[in-house]
């Protein structure tokens, strides 16, 4: 399998932080998606930026931009889709994404979604996290974890699959990679969940507080 490309979803409205771009926040002296940029530009061939709107705003970063082709924001997936197109007009196979506003996340976040994708006709990966005791939510064989849908390996393969399933009004990221046959690569969580995202002020008080 070649090595696959990544694309940062920042394409979100923000609504709980007032609206704006998350990623452009300051934490530590640097911007949640500086941050993001630094942690997963080692681990793809190539990296650009899901986002809507003038995209003159994030110059700075040298990262080609691409925005949603479904309109009216119809949720991450329609993020994944634009990095799939992108990912295709790179000659890439796989896409990773990863979120604008989780600064955290695993510095080996590509290799333990690639482990957790051998074999695969089509690579298709969400990352998961442990679940405390007293949630709920359970994937298969009885694992309780909380699944990421804005960070996995998404193959370039099903993305007219994928952007027929959102012309009919799919929005739920799970029950499309549960379709075709998605898996999970599980990551300890140790002080925090490393894929701690930032929707609030109170989480980028709380971001500062991890970075410590």
């Amino acid at each position: 399998m070649k090595q696959p490309v990544g694309v940062i979803l920042a394409g979100g409205q923000a609504t709980r932080m007032g609206g704006g771009d998350k990623g452009l926040l300051q934490l530590g002296g640097q911007t949640l998606l500086a941050r993001v940029i630094d942690r997963i530009d080692p681990q793809v061939a190539g990296l650009a930026l899901n986002a809507n709107g003038d995209a003159v705003r994030f110059d700075r970063f040298r990262l080609p931009v691409v925005p949603d082709s479904i309109a009216e924001f119809p949720g991450p997936l329609a993020g994944v889709l634009a990095g799939m197109d992108w990912a295709a007009s790179q000659g890439a196979d796989t896409v990773v994404t990863v979120a604008a506003d989780t600064p955290f996340f695993p510095g080996d976040l590509v290799p333990q979604l690639l482990l957790a994708a051998d074999g695969q006709e089509h690579p298709l990966v969400l990352a998961t996290t442990p679940r405390g005791a007293g949630e709920a939510l359970k994937s298969g064989g009885g694992r309780k974890v909380n699944r990421h849908p804005t960070f996995g390996i998404w193959p370039v393969a099903l993305r007219d699959d994928l952007r027929a399933a959102l012309h009919g009004g799919l929005r739920k990221v799970v029950l499309w990679t549960d379709k075709h046959g998605g898996r999970e690569a599980l990551f300890p969580v140790t002080r925090f969940d490393p894929f701690f995202n930032v929707n609030t002020p109170e989480d980028l008080a709380m971001a500062e507080g991890y970075l410590g």
